[in-house]
């Protein structure tokens, strides 16, 4: 692993109003590593990402990236880091097809006369996607297909691919297998796995411990707005995750999944 971390947060608090959200938090992450950031609803993960994401400022702590103190005061700022984030409703346009969708706001125009006429250059971004999909070892019927008639797989992979469009060099993913299948599951932590191997930092939210374990390299446990735990997936056991999670003791943890297969 990488003597310095691609993204550092130290120290990082953040309040609404009377409620403290995230309080003296560190996380880090670094390049070709998957960690997984758990914890129950209302632990802090949804605002740390937020913040890593430009969307909320922090009121107080420290960024660094690649080493250097930097500010996410916006979304823009992160993107310009190499930040990238893949929300949980993918925000893609059914109406559209898979070009469409990876161009979005980013259209290729065509050369001369045709560009200043406002006309797209379709063959080169049909060009470009088509090998951004197989450098993902995307699988779909077409690029010219609907993203309306995708499996769940196959959209969240669309997602995770216009993420890449701007050759990011981390990745945030929010419940990435959420709500899909087990064939779909088993597309996208292939995906994400493949991210890795490209030297990518990836940070996946997810409440699935089996997808964690079965992708992540480390675990980050947030509870109450504190970051309470982290473990090394190789040695770490699931039932120490869920005492980390719950606050609970390990036997406790044991006693009640025993009492809940009965």
């Amino acid at each position: 692993m990488p003597s310095t971390a691609l993204l550092e947060l130290k120290g990082i608090s953040k309040r609404f109003g009377a409620v403290q959200a995230l309080s003296q938090v560190d996380f880090e992450t670094y390049p070709g590593e998957v960690v997984a950031l758990v914890g129950d609803n209302g632990a802090g993960k949804s605002t740390l990402i937020k913040i890593i994401s430009g969307i909320l400022p922090i009121d107080e702590g420290q960024t660094l990236f690649e080493g250097k103190p930097v500010t996410l005061d916006g979304p823009k700022s992160a993107s310009g880091l190499g930040i990238a984030t893949v929300y949980q409703d993918l925000a893609l346009c059914d109406n559209l097809d898979v070009v469409g969708n990876l161009f979005l706001g980013r259209e290729v125009k065509s050369k001369g006369l045709g560009g200043m006429l406002g006309w797209l250059d379709e063959t080169a971004m049909e060009q470009e996607a088509s090998e951004l999909l197989q450098k993902l070892a995307v699988s779909i019927p077409s690029v010219r297909t609907q993203v309306a008639a995708l499996s769940g797989g196959q959209r969240q992979s669309i997602a995770v691919a216009r993420s890449m469009m701007g050759s990011p060099k981390m990745v945030l993913l929010d419940e990435p297998t959420a709500a899909l299948g087990v064939a779909q599951t088993r597309q996208v932590l292939d995906l994400i796995r493949r991210l890795r191997e490209q030297g990518l930092g990836v940070v996946v939210i997810s409440h699935n411990l089996a997808d964690v374990f079965s992708v992540a390299d480390r675990i980050i446990v947030m509870r109450l707005g504190r970051r309470v735990a982290t473990f090394d997936v190789k040695t770490a056991k699931e039932v120490e995750v869920v005492s980390a999670i719950t606050g609970l003791r390990s036997a406790e943890v044991s006693h009640a999944v025993a009492k809940e297969a009965r």
